[in-house]
């Protein structure tokens, strides 16, 4: 009876063993660390002591581990410490997407980590990489050197570094210290880089410094490149330097198919040549054409020595002068400063530049390529030479000030060949206490400085006294004088009409003079203020006025036609331009 219990226990272990023995798995070896021998003319086997034995192969070796093969002259597998040593002509498949080449090659079976040396290649069929001392790693698909390599994509671009990190199955590198891109159409410089062998395309993580076959140089910290397109994005507020014109931005996006480059946020271009800068929000530029649309606040700064002028509208267009002449005689109106006829141009001509801009400077489509060839041709080598051969254009909200001028209007025409701003549509010119109003106003500058001035149409200038008495003159036409930058005459033709204020050398009041002529001769002298003010008026032919005792009429009743005081629309600062 007391060996029962015992019996049933055993019983018990006895199948709870078995249950528990056919519920496990089996123990697998793993088959990809085994390496197989496939192929070799000679195989011995050395053993050096009780526990290590070595497999020496000779003669076009092949061996298998999974799906890398391995080839060479001669090997060493050590099975006990899991290494490799193959011996010339080295050649590792590792699985069709990679191929590495060497003299030498010490492997870590169990690892899968190859160690490279002496003329190593490593190619994944779009680039090839060479270097005398590589680590490749079999499982990750990671090539390493730390000694210097380079690699050699389509047989053009060569790009070069101290250490660089080749992930094969991705097709991408991470070159890293001294890095170099050598292309015929670019060079490059960085610390750090990463580039893509399949897309073609270069991304920047440090400061990078481009230069191209033009010799236009970048630098920039951020961005890409992609190679294959010809197109890139540089970020970080990248410098481009394009002969005497330096671009920066925010961000700036280029495309040398097309020779379009978008700068976008904070942007400047400064012009040596010819002494501009002008800053936007975003602006458009065509390398080819020498075309640029400046918008989203856009200024243009005419730097001189001491009184340099600013310039603001909705939109700022440049371009060249003499591609503007090819237009044909419907330009010449716009630029004739002799023309005695309105020279405003239609709003739907304003609206249709600004429309059409990208289709008709930002293209050369029409031309052949020979055509295309020339052309730009003959274009580079007149825009480097002769900076005069450029003009800008302001559409809508115009507005301008210097020390000594200021000026507003619909929009503007800005010639750098004659130095004339063409103001069109509700323009006035401010010099001093001298408003200028017209149709059209023409603002001839010397020297960078305002020099002289037309008016067309409605023409009419007023001199404030002091309170609300004004000296004025209108008339058809006018042609004024300026002497740094103050109103010195003024000629005043075509039913002149003039109100002003007779004064003695104490500046007290005697009358006023309202008189007409056909012509008109105004002159203005220093006054006590050290201003300009109206001194005298000469009246050439058919005179006829009157002398009014000043008590005769009120200031608002000594008013011309369409007299205007217009000073609130007056930038009475550069900082005013934006209000």
């Amino acid at each position: 009876m007391t060996l029962k219990p015992l019996y049933f226990f055993s019983l018990y272990f006895f199948f709870t063993g078995i249950q528990r023995a056919w519920s496990q798995e089996p123990v697998r070896s793993d088959t990809t660390k085994k390496v197989e021998i496939l192929a070799a003319r000679k195989l011995e086997f050395l053993k050096t002591n009780d526990t290590t034995e070595l497999q020496i192969l000779a003669g076009n070796v092949k061996l298998r581990q999974g799906s890398t093969l391995f080839y060479c002259d001669s090997c060493i597998i050590n099975n006990r410490i899991h290494i490799l040593e193959a011996f010339g002509n080295v050649h590792i498949n590792d699985a069709d997407t990679a191929n590495a080449y060497s003299d030498y090659l010490r492997y870590l079976t169990d690892k899968r980590v190859a160690y490279l040396q002496k003329n190593v290649r490593l190619t994944d069929g779009k680039a090839t990489l060479t270097t005398n001392n590589l680590e490749y790693d079999v499982e990750t698909k990671l090539g390493i050197y730390t000694k210097g390599g380079k690699v050699v994509n389509n047989k053009k671009s060569v790009l070069s570094s101290t250490e660089g990190y080749y992930y094969t199955d991705l097709k991408d590198i991470y070159f890293k210290k001294n890095v170099e891109l050598n292309d015929p159409s670019y060079y490059l410089r960085s610390d750090s880089l990463l580039y893509n062998t399949e897309s073609e395309v270069a991304r920047f993580i440090a400061e990078t410094f481009i230069k191209d076959s033009s010799n236009r140089t970048i630098i920039t910290k951020e961005g890409y490149y992609d190679t294959k397109n010809k197109k890139a994005e540089f970020g970080s507020r990248p410098v481009i330097q394009d002969g005497p014109r330096r671009y920066t931005g925010n961000t700036i996006i280029t495309n040398d198919s097309t020779h379009i480059s978008q700068i976008i946020g904070n942007a400047v271009i400064v012009d040596t040549a010819e002494a501009t800068t002008v800053i936007a929000g975003q602006i458009l530029a065509n390398n080819a054409t020498g075309t640029m649309l400046a918008f989203n606040k856009p200024l243009m700064i005419i730097k001189q020595d001491q009184d340099s002028i600013f310039i603001t509208a909705d939109t700022l267009f440049s371009a060249r002068l003499s591609d503007l002449y090819k237009a044909g005689d419907s330009v010449k109106a716009l630029t004739d400063v002799d023309s005695t006829k309105t020279l405003t141009p239609s709003d739907s001509t304003q609206t249709d530049t600004v429309k059409n801009f990208s289709k008709r400077d930002f293209s050369d489509k029409s031309q052949s390529p020979n055509q295309k060839s020339k052309i730009g041709n003959a274009k580079s080598e007149n825009s480097k030479t002769d900076s005069t051969d450029r003009y800008f254009q302001g559409f809508y909200h115009v507005r301008i000030y210097s020390d000594s001028v200021q000026a507003v209007g619909d929009s503007m025409f800005y010639s750098f060949k004659d130095s004339v701003f063409r103001l069109y549509k509700d323009p006035v010119v401010w010099s001093k206490e001298n408003q200028v109003t017209g149709d059209t106003i023409l603002l001839f500058t010397k020297n960078q400085k305002a020099d002289r001035f037309k008016v067309f149409e409605n023409s009419l200038i007023i001199s404030k006294v002091q309170g609300d008495f004004f000296n004025q003159v209108k008339s058809l036409r006018m042609d004024g004088y300026l002497t740094d930058g103050s109103i010195d005459s003024v000629r005043a033709r075509g039913f002149a009409e003039c109100i002003y204020y007779i004064q003695n050398e104490d500046s007290s009041f005697t009358g006023v003079n309202q008189s007409s002529s056909d012509i008109m001769d105004i002159y203005f002298a220093t006054d006590s203020s050290g201003g300009r003010a109206l001194q005298r008026v000469v009246f050439r032919s058919a005179v006829k006025g009157t002398l009014w005792p000043m008590r005769a009429k009120t200031p608002e009743e000594l008013r011309l036609q369409n007299f205007k005081w217009l000073d609130n629309r007056r930038p009475k600062t550069k900082y005013d331009l934006y209000q």
